[in-house]
């Protein structure tokens, strides 16, 4: 396996990460690998990544999860990076879950910093690849410090064009359809919209992530096989590629190979397969 410089030498061997081992910039293709070449409408424009398998990473290391999470930033560099090289418009990650609430309060006050402080690290080296920094999720229990540091990387980044990266950050996908249908209700009870008015297309215009496109291709690290209540109204023609590498294992090449597996298939969205001719 390729030392991965995002990440640094002694989390590479095994052991913890400190944020001072934090790598300079580096550039997109710096590994001198390239993608698999597809013609443009074979690759997704829109991809979904749940980061999973931090804690059993860092369990099989005789490290604690923590460590585990610190060692998938390197992970999340190295994908986006791949995205840009492939040419993926969009990609969003599962940060923070509204479900991760139920984690030790110990693993939520890490993982609330942790969102901050990558952030805060890697804003800038996103800025120079190009990359728009957006957020999906909700205000309310989030740490004050990650919504400015979420809303400072947006405005940085609100020209860029490569690649839109969509951090979820308390995010979770019913709440997202609840909290849109909510507002749909406000509307209709201030006489704003009549009820034959709330179309798929409304919902929509109301939720965290209007502006993106539907997601074509939902993948998942670390071989669980299941969509765990995120971009549940996105997904809804999604191919879906769960792949056993852990999330701190995951590189470009395991994104590339999603990919290969999703241009392979042929996306119907509910259609008949015409029958072969003679």
């Amino acid at each position: 396996m390729t030392p991965n410089p995002f990440r640094s030498a002694a989390s590479n061997s095994g052991t913890p990460f400190t944020h001072k081992d934090a790598v300079p910039f580096k550039p997109v293709d710096w590994t001198g690998l390239y993608p698999p070449a597809l013609p443009a409408k074979a690759v997704p424009e829109h991809v979904a990544v749940v980061m999973d398998g931090n804690g059993r990473w860092a369990n099989a290391r005789g490290l604690s999860r923590v460590e585990g999470h610190k060692a998938g930033e390197a992970a999340l560099l190295d994908v986006v990076a791949g995205a840009i090289q492939i040419g993926v418009k969009h990609i969003s990650v599962y940060a923070f879950s509204t479900e991760n609430w139920k984690r030790s309060p110990d693993e939520v006050r890490f993982l609330m910093g942790f969102n901050r402080d990558v952030l805060h690290r890697r804003r800038d080296q996103l800025n120079d690849w190009g990359v728009r920094v957006r957020w999906a999720g909700r205000k309310p229990r989030l740490w004050a410090s990650v919504i400015n540091e979420l809303q400072f990387a947006e405005k940085l980044t609100a020209d860029n064009t490569v690649l839109t990266l969509t951090m979820c950050v308390n995010y979770g996908g019913r709440t997202e359809i609840a909290d849109a249908v909510r507002a749909l209700a406000e509307d209709v009870a201030a006489g704003r919209l009549k009820p034959s008015g709330i179309t798929e297309k409304s919902i929509q215009r109301h939720l965290y992530t209007s502006a993106l496109p539907d997601v074509d291709l939902f993948v998942r690290s670390s071989g669980e096989q299941r969509t765990s209540n995120f971009l549940l109204w996105q997904s809804a023609y999604a191919e879906m590629v769960f792949l056993d590498t852990l999330w701190p294992d995951f590189s470009r090449v395991d994104l590339w190979h999603a990919i290969e597996l999703y241009a392979a298939r042929n996306r119907r969205y509910g259609g008949a397969v015409d029958a072969p001719t003679a």
